[in-house]
């Protein structure tokens, strides 16, 4: 059963680049223990809204809120402290660094507080949920495959053990069979109610079909919201985004 309890909280958000307006008063919410899609098409505002509620942005208008705490004057690190962590499009994994040493700097930010033995034991269970991380745990990240990069970014944003995790387009670039392996991880993710997350993705069956409730964003602007399983068959929706199942 899903939280009430309010953890996200996003009011009036503008975001300019420029003269551009790349985010025009979106309002959005996600409750504890909930997974909320964010779809659209490329350019609708969907990485920018991740990335200025991660504090990479700053907006020009409207606040976030995050467990009742303002984000915007907050700098990047001092939101991830607080247990937000983002998993950005392109994966960015650290090429030259080891899938185990990538894991290492996810949970930098809780190293002083919790120590060594709370961080091997989450990664531990970061490799109980990609079995393939941990065979390959002293490669090099560069010289992975892109799927394995995916889970690898997946699982450095998880070794911050965050109460909210930002999930930025991980189908991006995939073949079909390693698509169904990320999104059956993130369906675990939701079901063990651990973990909130707010996901962004293109494929929009995919994610609406895997989602709690899901926003519509169009040009900066939210055009509609609902139940993941309602938006599925919402004709509007089925025309703009879902003539073809893609990734299905």
């Amino acid at each position: 059963m899903l939280s009430s309890e309010l953890m996200l909280d996003i009011e009036d958000l503008e975001v300019r680049y420029g003269n551009i307006v790349a985010l025009n008063g979106i309002s959005l919410n996600v409750k504890k223990g909930e997974l909320v899609s964010l779809i659209g098409s490329n350019g609708a505002g969907k990485t920018t809204l991740l990335r200025t509620i991660s504090s990479q942005l700053k907006p020009t208008r409207g606040n976030i809120s995050f467990e009742g705490q303002s984000l915007p004057r907050l700098a990047a690190h001092k939101v991830t402290a607080l247990g937000i962590a983002h998993s950005p499009e392109g994966r960015r994994v650290f090429a030259t660094q080891s899938v185990r040493d990538n894991l290492l700097l996810g949970a930098y930010p809780r190293f002083k507080k919790e120590g060594r033995k709370a961080i091997e034991k989450e990664m531990g269970h970061i490799y109980d949920i990609f079995p393939k991380l941990r065979e390959r745990q002293l490669q090099q990240a560069g010289t992975l495959s892109g799927g394995e990069q995916q889970m690898l970014a997946i699982g450095r944003a998880m070794m911050l053990k965050p109460r909210l995790l930002l999930l930025d387009e991980p189908s991006m670039g995939l073949a079909p069979v390693i698509i169904d392996e990320v999104f059956e991880v993130i369906k675990r993710l939701r079901d063990s109610g651990e973990t909130t997350i707010l996901l962004v993705e293109q494929l929009a069956y995919r994610a609406l079909k895997v989602a709690d409730r899901a926003y519509v964003l169009e040009q900066g602007k939210i055009r509609l919201e609902g139940r993941g399983p309602d938006l599925l068959t919402n004709p509007e929706v089925q025309s703009a985004y879902l003539g073809a199942k893609k990734g299905h």
